[in-house]
């Protein structure tokens, strides 16, 4: 893939392969996925976990460089940062996501 075609959108479409396995459900609908900026030759990722105990963390950082990796040219800087701030809650996962859990707010 040339660097023209890697925008926010091909990146969020990427992480959506990767699965908090304790949810059971994509780290994007999940709303783990905070913020994405992709400038020449860099992907820079904003992400959370549902908290910050999360045993599955490392394995979820890593699978979400592979996915990047994926469709990114070869070369590029990924810089996935774990924040906090805000906190995640329900709230922020899609309505599909909270139509599984069958929860409605």
């Amino acid at each position: 893939m040339s660097a023209q075609f890697l925008d926010d959108e091909t990146v969020r479409d990427a992480l959506r392969s990767v699965d908090d396995p304790e949810a059971g459900m994509n780290i994007v609908d999940l709303g783990l996925i905070y913020e994405i900026a992709v400038d020449a030759g860099k992907v820079v990722v904003d992400m959370t976990m549902t908290t910050q105990a999360c045993p599955m963390t490392d394995m979820i950082m890593e699978q979400s460089r592979a996915a990047i990796e994926g469709v990114a040219p070869s070369g590029t800087e990924i810089d996935l940062r774990l924040v906090w701030d805000p906190p995640w809650t329900p709230d922020k996962m899609s309505g599909m996501a909270r139509e599984f859990f069958g929860w409605k707010f």
